[in-house]
């Protein structure tokens, strides 16, 4: 049986899955959606977090897996996926962005997104006056992410969200053709997405290249907005990538 492992975005927690999580169980797949450190339950301080310590979380869980994965990764979890992929390729069967950072080898978040004029992220940033960490203007909060939810299920997400430490989204990513880049990827783009723009995930897809590329009319956030058609876009890239 397939079993996805969800990995969320900036700002983030697994609580975000949640509705996602309940569509992949009715339809009888299997789920997990890890916090990354310093988000959502996990109470690690996030004054000196790094990519690493996302990524090497990550591989813990697929390292725990029985058979390789289905890894997702949302916005800024496209770069904690590939990092993940790259220590343990053998426990993945497939990786699929979500609206995600796709990067090649030495990209950054920064340089990707400081050159997407579309996107609204980077001006609505705001960073802590130690420097440390960057949340984002509550006022952008609920379009940038949410746009497409309804009013209650935006107010609660908004709610959850937590500061991001600095350091994850200042480094380059490392992977290398022979782990993560032997791994089949598929990419989903929302077309409603003012996050990371359309025209910006193409530009990734263009880029690095995926075996697959799915279209939802959904914001930056369908596991929110529309998680049965998420979900049944993830089932289909399972299969297609186990051949059924």
């Amino acid at each position: 049986m397939t079993t996805f492992v969800l990995v969320h975005g900036a700002w983030h927690g697994a609580w975000c899955w949640q509705p996602l999580v309940d569509s992949l169980g009715r339809v009888g797949a299997v789920s997990e959606a890890p916090d990354l450190p310093g988000h959502g339950d996990d109470q690690t301080p996030i004054d000196q977090l790094t990519l690493a310590d996302y990524a090497d979380a990550v591989a813990a869980v697929l390292r725990s897996a029985d058979e390789p994965v289905v890894l997702v990764g949302h916005s800024l979890g496209g770069l904690v996926i590939s990092e993940a992929a790259e220590r343990v390729p053998e426990k993945v069967s497939t990786l699929v962005y979500l609206c995600a950072l796709m990067l090649s080898d030495g990209e950054s978040p920064f340089d990707v997104m400081g050159s997407d004029p579309e996107a609204e992220l980077l001006t609505s940033v705001v960073p802590s006056s130690d420097g440390l960490a960057i949340t984002v203007d509550p006022a952008a909060v609920a379009g940038l992410f949410y746009a497409d939810c309804q009013p209650p299920v935006q107010a609660w997400a908004t709610a959850r969200l937590a500061a991001e430490p600095i350091g994850p989204p200042m480094t380059p990513v490392h992977v290398t053709a022979t782990r993560w880049g032997s791994l089949p990827r598929s990419y989903i783009v929302c077309t409603q997405d003012r996050a990371i723009s359309p025209d910006q995930q193409q530009a990734m897809i263009d880029r690095t290249g995926v075996d697959s590329v799915v279209r939802i009319d959904a914001s930056h956030s369908p596991f929110l907005s529309k998680p049965d058609d998420l979900a049944s876009a993830l089932i289909d890239i399972a299969n297609r990538g186990s051949g059924m």
